[in-house]
């Protein structure tokens, strides 16, 4: 590839995570491109559309033979340029997979002492907290800060140390041999190690009625940070009523002419909190009992058929965009014949944070009983890497553990 001039335009505005994301792989692999702001260039919003069949997705990526590539992960923006993720060695005394905070949190604590840290991360470091518009409720910054700035000085904090991150790769099998861990990834690679920890956090679940998957990114949506500002003064529905579909749909009141909450509980079950300042919110609707039913249109969502549960009486919405946040799913189903799950696929620990297969903990929001928040899942890792930093006495002096 000539390196000299861009031959990749990336399509997207400063408000998206993805575009961050994609913009800093990017960057990282020394790739040049050329950044188009749709928010500015009417001429790259129209050019967005064309591609893909009329619906406004970000980032769409468009390479110098003409394909393109539309919210790509990083490992198919990684296969797309030819570039071979590989780590430097085949041997580290602990391979932490996930680079969301627990993930990066335990790196920070074993490196620090010495022990040789590989992170393995299959999209972008920092997990959903690097692609959350805001934190509020992280001690220490009294002001808040972006989801994305947070992940990045996680980052460089780990990597300080000395931990070593592999981005781009999913990890596709974990099994034992003896006394050490075996890792494989999608490339075919095997890492071996001593320890692991699991922090392979959680995705957002879905609703699985009918037409739910043929509008996904045609105005059915899982991120309000990412897509929220395409319905600027539109009518907005939120499904969920917990703490994360409240939150979202008042993060939705700086865009929209009105937010609609439904909730299928006969209360919400958001923090009071957050119930009040919903009813306090003169653009926030909340609709008890109330299900969606199905998702309408023609190649773009045009309708949605909701279902009062009390009355069984139905009846058809118009947003321009719904949000879907009904909960979350562990990214577990590579470990579901390694370690024990529980009924929901998050993955069961013992007191000291390890699984049913010696020398394999876990933490963060895919560990059973975690509380799915930034701070718990910082504390989590940390009392992970004690835990793992005593388990791995027991080699010291073996190859690969230095212990000093």
């Amino acid at each position: 590839m000539n390196m000299s001039e861009p031959n990749i335009t990336v399509y997207g505005a400063p408000w998206c995570p993805d575009c961050k994301r994609a913009k800093q792989f990017l960057g990282d692999q020394r790739v040049p491109y050329i950044w188009v702001d749709i928010d500015e260039d009417e001429e790259g919003r129209r050019r967005v559309q064309e591609v893909n069949d009329g619906k406004q997705i970000i980032p769409t990526i468009v390479f110098e033979d003409g394909s393109l590539l539309v919210e790509p992960t990083n490992a198919e923006l990684a296969a797309k340029l030819g570039i071979q993720a590989q780590a430097k060695r085949s041997y580290y005394d602990l391979i932490v997979i996930g680079g969301g905070p627990a993930g990066l949190s335990t790196a920070l604590y074993a490196a620090r002492e010495g022990i040789e840290t590989l992170i393995i991360e299959r999209s972008a470091v920092g997990g959903q907290a690097g692609v959350t518009e805001r934190i509020d409720n992280y001690l220490g910054f009294s002001e808040g800060i972006e989801g994305a700035e947070l992940a990045n000085q996680m980052r460089l904090h780990a990597e300080r140390f000395g931990a070593e991150i592999l981005p781009a790769q999913s990890v596709t099998g974990l099994s034992a041999m003896g006394d050490y861990r075996l890792i494989t990834t999608e490339s075919g690679d095997e890492y071996c190690s001593r320890a692991v920890l699991l922090a392979v956090g959680t995705r957002y679940r879905r609703l699985n009625v009918p037409g739910e998957e043929d509008f996904i990114g045609a105005g059915v949506h899982f991120c309000a940070t990412c897509d929220g500002p395409f319905y600027k003064g539109q009518d907005m529905l939120v499904v969920g009523g917990g703490n994360s579909g409240v939150e979202e749909g008042l993060f939705l009141t700086k865009f929209a002419n009105k937010v609609t909450v439904l909730e299928r509980g006969e209360r919400l079950g958001a923090s009071q909190v957050l119930q009040e300042t919903a009813a306090g919110n003169p653009k926030m609707e909340i609709r008890t009992s109330t299900v969606v039913e199905e998702f309408l249109g023609d190649g773009r969502l045009s309708g949605v058929i909701i279902k009062d549960l009390k009355t069984g009486q139905t009846e058809e919405m118009h947003p321009g965009g719904v949000f879907v946040f009904i909960g979350l799913d562990p990214n577990t189903a590579f470990l579901k014949d390694a370690v024990d799950l529980d009924k929901w696929g998050f993955i069961k620990t013992f007191d000291n944070m390890q699984t049913s297969l010696q020398g394999v903990f876990a933490s963060g929001d895919s560990r059973a009983g975690s509380t799915k928040q930034v701070a718990s899942a910082v504390g989590e890792g940390a009392a992970a890497a004690l835990m793992i930093r005593q388990y791995l006495e027991k080699f010291e002096g073996n190859r690969g553990y230095r212990g000093d």
